[in-house]
């Protein structure tokens, strides 16, 4: 250890410190044998002197209304720890810059596998319980999933607060597009949700746009349109359009300036 001081609780070494400190026990730790005293002693006292940064990151989530914040530091310290394992000093990049999105990215995570996707009243999140429970009960004793009508009558419910707990129930955990979307025997998990979605045709926003511009061309006169139509649907530079129209280059751009910022005026929504 004659390399590295010793700390004897990193936790109390100043932010300033630590960070220079970091580097060096960084350094040292990328030489040592996994398992050792040394190993452990240099990864623990990281894990100390950097927690300040997981208190830093956990402030952000104090007021989601969900999860006691001991709990948060905890899953925070994960992130840290993950950080350090993964840290490659050849990268030029200061050790808190990369520590952060760990140490976020781990307590989002607790949020999210601990807590609604989707908020949904109280009672129907105790609902959702019931439900669970009784959906088994009754999957049991039946020998088959229960229906509507007999999870009412188990619960003493309408079959229309049955229902709304059915549907409250699926907001419990958003499902993932990587999801795959079909049973799949192959090993692969076959085509995943996001192979067969949808999306946004870009040649809509080009139509819409065209659909808009076509009256305010109109609307231009003779020249202006003639400029526009040998720039952009002959692709003629500005030399070779003041060449065909004697006019100088500049006087070109100044009135493709002009023409275009018009256009794109009218484009803009009121």
């Amino acid at each position: 250890m004659d390399e590295l001081p010793w700390i004897e609780d990193g936790g109390k070494v100043a932010p300033k410190d630590a960070r220079v400190l970091s580097k060096l026990f960084l350094d040292r730790l990328r030489d040592l044998e996994e398992g050792t005293r040394e190993y452990q002693y240099v990864r623990n006292t990281l894990i100390e002197m950097n927690v300040s940064l997981v208190n830093f990151a956990a402030r952000r989530f104090r007021n989601r209304g969900s999860g006691d914040m001991e709990d948060v530091i905890q899953v925070g310290t994960i992130g840290l720890i993950k950080a350090i394992d993964r840290f490659d000093l050849s990268r030029e990049v200061e050790f808190t810059s990369f520590a952060i999105p760990y140490i976020v990215g781990e307590i989002k995570r607790f949020f999210r596998d601990t807590t609604w996707a989707v908020h949904v009243p109280r009672r129907l999140q105790e609902l959702r319980v019931s439900l669970a429970q009784s959906r088994e009960a009754l999957a049991t004793s039946l020998n088959r999933p229960p229906t509507v009508q007999e999870l009412a009558a188990h619960l003493d419910l309408t079959e229309e607060e049955i229902i709304e707990g059915l549907v409250a129930a699926n907001g419990y955990v958003a499902g993932s597009i990587d999801t795959p979307g079909v049973d799949d025997d192959s090993g692969d998990g076959g085509p995943k949700y996001a192979d067969i979605l949808g999306d946004v045709d870009p040649a809509l926003a080009l139509f819409e746009n065209l659909h808009a511009l076509a009256p305010m061309l109109q609307q231009l006169d003779e020249r202006e349109r003639t400029i526009i139509e040998m720039r952009f649907g002959r692709e003629m530079t500005q030399a070779d359009i003041g060449r065909e129209l004697n006019l100088s280059q500049m006087h070109i751009s100044r009135l493709l300036t002009r023409t275009l910022g018009r256009l794109r005026t009218g484009l803009l929504p009121a």
